[in-house]
């Protein structure tokens, strides 16, 4: 097995490349800015925004497979013109196509989100994620696309997650240490994943031939502020120092509730995609 990893240096995509090259495949993987720390994996420097850049990464790797698992945030032209890109090359290629999209993708009007949910999204970052994942769903109908929601890892202590821990642990250390203004919201609901089982699971779709819409999401539904009381108790941090509040009381964009049910893809993955209340419990 050969596998391409897109955006290979991020939260998720490190957790990818360690588990590809532990399971013995051999793994390349893409960087914007810094190459990642694992040696074992071979490191391709991509900018999605330049046209014909992952042609030529592409023709250098050789990949069976293409993991997309690239973190542009609300630039367009990465999130969703660069994963366009990404499809219609490994199309070109016969390369099997993994790619990750989000949760972003629904405004919250109905709460409760399967696999054949159409994309209502809210915001820019949401907008350019239901773009990228109805082109590839158009360009390369055997690809797999999985939307996940808020990735979660090991926080400071390291594990196999990386160090540092995801977005989300950084903002409750920082929020419990004083060094951040703000607040966790307790009306904006989501559905965790732990990022060992996310990648667990994507790497199982990677190998199948399942094409389609699937949900790689926790099976708990937990408010922001919820989750960061369980990632404080986890790291022996003080709960009580996590400021609160109300998204609905901000300007700030977004969905509110938006529970992503991965119950008919749980059904075709082997991976058990544990709730935050299991992984962040503390023993």
């Amino acid at each position: 097995m050969k596998v391409l990893v897109i955006g290979g240096s991020g939260f998720l995509g490190t957790e990818l490349v360690r588990r590809a090259t532990a399971t013995g495949w051999e793994t390349a993987a893409t960087y914007c800015s810094r190459p990642g720390g694992i040696a074992e994996a071979s490191w391709h420097r991509l900018d999605l925004r330049s046209p014909g850049h992952i042609d030529e990464v592409l023709a250098a790797v050789a990949p069976s497979a293409v993991i997309d698992a690239t973190s542009g945030g609300s630039d367009w032209a990465v999130t969703a013109d660069g994963s366009i890109r990404v499809a219609m090359a490994a199309t070109r290629r016969g390369c099997r196509l993994v790619h990750v999209s989000s949760d972003a993708v629904f405004s919250g009007s109905r709460i409760h989100y399967d696999e054949t949910c159409l994309p209502d999204p809210v915001t820019p970052y949401g907008a350019a994620k239901a773009a990228a994942e109805t082109a590839v769903r158009l360009l390369a109908p055997t690809a797999a696309v999985a939307r996940t929601s808020l990735i979660i890892g090991h926080g400071r202590y390291g594990g196999s997650g990386g160090s540092g821990g995801s977005v989300h642990e950084r903002l409750v250390h920082a929020l419990a240490a004083g060094t951040h203004d703000g607040v966790l919201f307790t009306d904006d609901i989501r559905c965790p994943v732990h990022v060992e089982d996310l990648a667990s699971a994507l790497l199982e779709l990677a190998v199948s031939d399942h094409g389609g819409m699937f949900h790689l999401a926790g099976a708990d539904a937990l408010s922001r502020h919820e989750l960061g009381v369980l990632i404080a108790r986890r790291d022996g941090l003080d709960a009580a120092r996590l400021p609160a509040g109300r998204r609905a009381d901000t300007p700030m964009p977004g969905a509110l509730d938006v529970r992503l049910d991965s119950g008919a893809t749980q059904e075709r993955v082997r991976t058990r995609l544990r709730g935050a209340g299991e992984f962040l419990h503390v023993q």
